[in-house]
């Protein structure tokens, strides 16, 4: 069952959620108590081992789990400063509006902690961009401390990269329309570039020489009627330089896919993976279902790949932020995609070279991330509504287990931990008060 939702009853919502919240702020300090008191590629250090982590978005937890088993062993707390961070945003009013504003047209009513992460090469850290706080931390998996935190430019932080070399993170900065490039070793800035309205996914390229980056506009919006779109902000696919940040090269999206005869389509350009060879770049876009595979010299659509739709029936202002798919991961050889149908609530691999598609993958509800395993031979793909994550063969085209996580889980991502600090990260719980919103209509969670 989904819920009614109009969008003078969207902005009527936001507008009772800042005023009730500013007044709300003094109560908030009150309630709180005291504040709570050089990477390098390192692969085959025997002390160093693989793990797969999962950010728990709505619990503020990261859940690290075993590539051989993908069995749990460990979980982590990523916001041991909330006291800290919630007096902050209380005590200015600016703040406390949008922390709100995010909370219910972002989060679904509810807060937003983990958005991405990566872990030093080196096992020593994990970094992660927390969107409710604005920041990016690293997070030492020895002591389990915030080791260093940058604010972003505006108010919220989300998707990332890393550089080949592990010694750089990119951060997008949703309402300040630029990117910022961080040390990973000290969190400091060594330089950001501008991007269109809601940056959003970055992948660096060509040996760490450039870095892809797409914006995707205001997904948040009530405004989705395909005659609106030019409300959504601008929407960007463009290639920088990754050690001057220069913009190198802006690809016309919009052009491309008139050319194609999708002239109806949104230009915003959601997760996106590259060939092998790094010639092709396939992509999602809002509202569609499906991906297109744009040519990186030439800049044309060569590709449209159209996936079952299996909500024709739900009006698009009801689209999980403007998302009908939102993942997509090609293997190490190029033959096959793995593709998370969102709003359908299914998963499925498709043969690159004839677009041939696997039976329909059933495992979960609001399929949001999809990454492939370092082996290349699975793809991981987290199910935000069902509190679980799955990793699918790219050679059967089945679902092969299913672990469950913690609250929303979305980002998954390959990473390193020493192996002697495994033993001592336990199960941890995250520092925030337990959840007291509802389920969203779109949650059934695992049991």
């Amino acid at each position: 069952m989904h819920r009614h939702v109009t969008r003078s009853s969207l902005v009527a919502r936001l507008i009772r959620v800042l005023i009730t919240g500013l007044v709300a702020g003094l109560a908030v300090v009150l309630a709180l108590g005291a504040p709570t008191s050089a990477t390098s590629a390192q692969a085959a250090d025997d002390d160093v081992r693989g793990v797969v982590f999962v950010g728990n978005n709505w619990e503020g937890t990261a859940t690290l789990l075993d590539p051989r088993t993908f069995e749990r062993v460990g979980k982590l707390d990523v916001i041991p400063d909330y006291d800290a961070r919630m007096r902050e945003i209380a005590t200015n009013p600016y703040r406390l509006a949008y922390f709100l504003a995010i909370r219910e047209l972002i989060g679904e009513g509810n807060d937003q902690f983990v958005d991405d992460m990566y872990s030093s090469n080196d096992g020593r850290l994990v970094v992660i961009s927390r969107p409710s706080f604005g920041d990016v931390v690293a997070i030492s998996l020895r002591t389990k401390k915030i080791v260093w935190r940058f604010a972003v430019d505006g108010v919220r932080s989300d998707h990332m990269a890393v550089s080949p070399d592990g010694k750089r993170v990119v951060v997008s900065a949703s309402t300040g329309n630029v990117v910022h490039v961080l040390r990973v070793s000290d969190g400091k800035q060594v330089g950001k570039f501008a991007s269109g309205g809601s940056p959003h996914e970055s992948v660096f390229i060509d040996g760490g020489r450039k870095i892809l980056h797409a914006s995707i506009g205001m997904v948040y919006s009530p405004l989705d009627d395909p005659a609106l779109d030019a409300t959504k902000d601008d929407r960007v696919l463009q290639v920088v330089d990754a050690r001057t940040f220069e913009i190198l090269r802006r690809y016309n999206v919009r052009k491309a896919l008139d050319a194609r005869g999708l002239d109806d389509v949104s230009s915003a350009v959601r997760p996106l993976t590259l060939s092998p060879d790094e010639k092709q770049i396939y992509f999602q876009l809002s509202f569609f279902h499906g991906y297109v595979r744009l040519d990186r010299a030439s800049g044309k659509i060569t590709k449209v790949v159209r996936l079952p739709n299996l909500v024709r029936t739900t009006p698009r202002e009801l689209y999980l932020l403007d998302s009908a798919h939102h993942g997509i991961a090609m293997n190490p050889r190029g033959t096959k995609l793995c593709v998370a149908g969102t709003m359908s609530d299914y998963a499925t691999v498709v043969d690159a070279r004839t677009d041939r598609r696997s039976p329909l993958l059933k495992g979960g509800l609001k399929p949001y991330w999809v990454t492939p395993s370092a082996d290349g031979r699975y793809c991981y793909i987290s199910w935000a509504g069902s509190d679980t994550v799955s990793r699918i063969s790219y050679a059967t085209e089945r679902i092969v287990t299913t672990t469950r996580v913690g609250d929303h889980p979305q980002r998954v991502r390959n990473g390193f931990i020493r192996k002697g600090f495994l033993a001592g990260l336990g199960f941890a719980g995250a520092s925030k008060p337990a959840r007291t919103s509802g389920l969203t209509a779109w949650e059934r969670p695992a049991r």
